[in-house]
């Protein structure tokens, strides 16, 4: 049986606070992107701030929404960190 060192463990949950943060924001926003993307092809209007502003509409109604779940996330992963620090040094 394996066992995994205690840091492995923590650049692990790392990597999966990264995934669930920054992920549902990313993907919202690029579907966003290409909806306007595909109006602007369709309409011929090239105005960059018609994409950037729903984009950043989007980025805010999502913090509105989910902003404290993804804080807490982070409150929850920072306190386990350093908690685990002096498992992480041995």
């Amino acid at each position: 049986m394996e066992t995994y060192s205690p840091f492995s463990v923590s650049m692990g949950q790392a990597l999966w606070v990264i995934m669930v943060v920054a992920g549902p924001p990313l993907i919202i926003m690029l579907v966003v992107g290409l909806i306007i993307s595909m109006i602007q092809a369709a309409t011929s209007i090239n105005e960059q701030t018609v994409s950037f502003v729903p984009k950043l509409l989007a980025f805010i109604l999502f913090l509105a929404l989910y902003g404290a779940t993804v804080g807490d996330l982070l409150i929850g992963y920072t306190r386990d960190l350093l908690t685990h620090i002096p498992d992480d040094i041995r």
